[in-house]
């Protein structure tokens, strides 16, 4: 998947990586929760990410290994990083400090100055959240699709050596700032350093923007058009089937069999 994933960013370009940006951020509805699909989306975005990072000019690595570490690693020159992406499902209403991992990216910097943690920009709070002040406090990075694509689309314009200094001043300002849970505050610590940091952003940000809406459309066309046939699936079934499908989705057969399997251990046998 990730040779497949650079041969095709290789191959067409900056296009071809700007629109795996803009689309990653949500797991599609017609994939199920905890499926072999979803964990392979999940490693998808990791690639991903790692290909954004070395386009702008960083070395950059998949890490093969999962659980406590971050995904993704980053050099550039004169700094190093830890990352990580996110992504979630549009149908995902509550979203708590844990789905972002802001605490364990900072463990996870193994001695790096640096952690970022990319996120689809919609599914980010937009007034007040913890996981703002955890990221001000441990020097955690939230970024997000988004400005990564605006920062790819800067790299081309003006070479990776600026495109490096860029992202340098972001991690910089972030460990700036002061604790707090307001999304104004931290996200005017991004923003601010990135559109004052060259006169050609401004173009590439207002185009984003507008690929960002695009986006958004995109996604839940694709979602609700999923959900609207699963919809007139189930209102077709028989009765037998519909039961069947019950069960299934209840996973009663497989809790049976977990439960059948449970047996004492001889623990209390041991001297």
């Amino acid at each position: 998947m990730e040779r497949e994933l650079s041969a095709e960013i290789k191959k067409d370009g900056i296009q071809s990586l700007l629109d795996h940006l803009r689309l990653c951020g949500d797991i599609p509805e017609s994939y199920a929760h905890d499926s072999s699909e979803e964990k392979l989306y999940s490693k998808y975005t990791d690639a991903l990410l790692c290909e954004a990072y070395k386009f702008i000019g960083l070395k950059s690595l998949v890490l093969a290994e999962r659980g406590d570490s971050s995904d993704v690693e980053a050099f550039a020159t004169k700094f190093s990083f830890v990352a990580d992406a996110k992504t979630f499902r549009l149908s995902r209403t509550a979203k708590n400090q844990k789905d972002f991992k802001v605490s364990a990216m900072n463990v996870w910097k193994r001695g790096k100055p640096h952690a970022m943690v990319v996120c689809p920009i919609y599914q980010l709070p937009s007034k007040s959240s913890q996981i703002y002040q955890q990221a001000t406090s441990l020097n955690v990075c939230i970024f997000t699709y988004s400005h990564l694509s605006v920062l790819v689309k800067y790299s081309a314009k003006e070479g990776r050596n600026r495109a490096e200094e860029l992202l340098l001043s972001i991690f910089q300002s972030v460990e700036s700032l002061n604790p707090s849970k307001e999304a104004h505050s931290y996200w005017s610590a991004v923003n601010r350093p990135m559109l004052g940091f060259s006169t050609s952003i401004g173009e590439l940000w207002t185009a984003e923007k507008q690929a960002a809406i695009e986006s958004i459309k995109i996604a839940k066309d694709e979602a609700l058009t999923f959900l609207a046939q699963q919809r007139e699936r189930i209102m077709r079934m028989s009765h037998e089937d519909a039961l069947r499908e019950l069960i299934s989705v209840h996973k009663i057969d497989s809790k049976e069999r977990v439960i059948r399997n449970v047996s004492e251990n001889g623990i209390l046998g041991f001297a």
